[in-house]
């Protein structure tokens, strides 16, 4: 027992000591800086170029493959401005279509908002950088279903936006609210639920959006938004057909 106590006392005087030793104090003596302007006067450096290069040649091969063709110049300034556009059209139209591969039970898309739509779609060939420069965020489709009260205040936000773009989905903007409400083909009944598609960034708030945050049930589809429109283009190119949105007046305003 004496011997037990023994070395159970060295052990706490050699931690207490070890303790003590560790405490040393340390004062910043001296500091060296210097600044590196990264402009075009640095020298250019071979070994980064190197090792880069090969996949910037790749990349570059595969963002400017032609993929798909169009009828129309599908612009962004018209979106930005019209209740509907050829853009907004097109781009509803598409990621509507591609889902409803998915879930054929789905009642109209909002699958972006304006802002989402970052350029434009030249009139011509159409190439894999033109999907990734008009979608250029990692967005997934998910279909949300929502009451009858949550998807009346969608639309009326819709209205107050001067029209979003929609598929499945016809109104007319008189005073900034929505009348003559239409989904698939039939009048909006507000004692009804919805099954609307729209994406993460709209569902989880993105440009004001509050409509998705109570949905009764939501359903994650699998798929990017950016990929529903490169697979959309994409077949309708092995169809021998070109993207030819129109005007359909399913946004009108008074």
């Amino acid at each position: 027992m004496i011997k037990c106590n023994s070395h159970f006392t060295t052990l706490i005087l050699f931690s207490v000591l070890c303790l003590f030793a560790c405490k040393g104090k340390y004062q910043i003596t001296q500091t060296k800086r210097a600044e590196y302007n990264i402009n075009n006067d640095l020298p250019v450096d071979s070994n980064i170029i190197k090792t880069y290069n090969p996949y910037k040649v790749q990349m570059e091969a595969e963002m400017n493959k032609v993929i798909a063709h169009s009828n129309v110049l599908m612009s962004k300034v018209e979106s930005d401005k019209n209740p509907e556009s050829l853009l907004s059209n097109f781009f509803a139209d598409a990621t509507f279509h591609e889902a409803q591969k998915i879930d054929n039970n789905i009642d109209f898309a909002i699958p972006t908002s304006k802002g989402g739509l970052r350029m434009d779609i030249s009139k011509g060939e159409v190439t894999m950088s033109n999907i990734f420069e008009t979608m250029p965020f990692e967005n997934e489709l998910i279909v949300f279903t929502l009451s009858g009260t949550d998807t009346q205040n969608l639309i009326n936000f819709i209205a107050l936006n001067n029209g979003e773009p929609v598929s499945g989905l016809r109104m007319k903007i008189v005073d900034k609210k929505p009348v003559n409400i239409t989904i698939k083909g039939k009048p909006f009944d507000a004692s009804k639920s919805y099954r609307i598609l729209t994406t993460d960034y709209l569902a989880g708030g993105g440009d004001n959006f509050q409509s998705f945050k109570k949905p009764i049930d939501k359903k994650h589809l699998g798929l990017k938004v950016r990929t529903a429109l490169i697979n959309y283009v994409q077949n309708l190119e092995k169809e021998g057909k070109n993207i030819n949105p129109i005007l359909d007046g399913r946004i009108t305003k008074n």
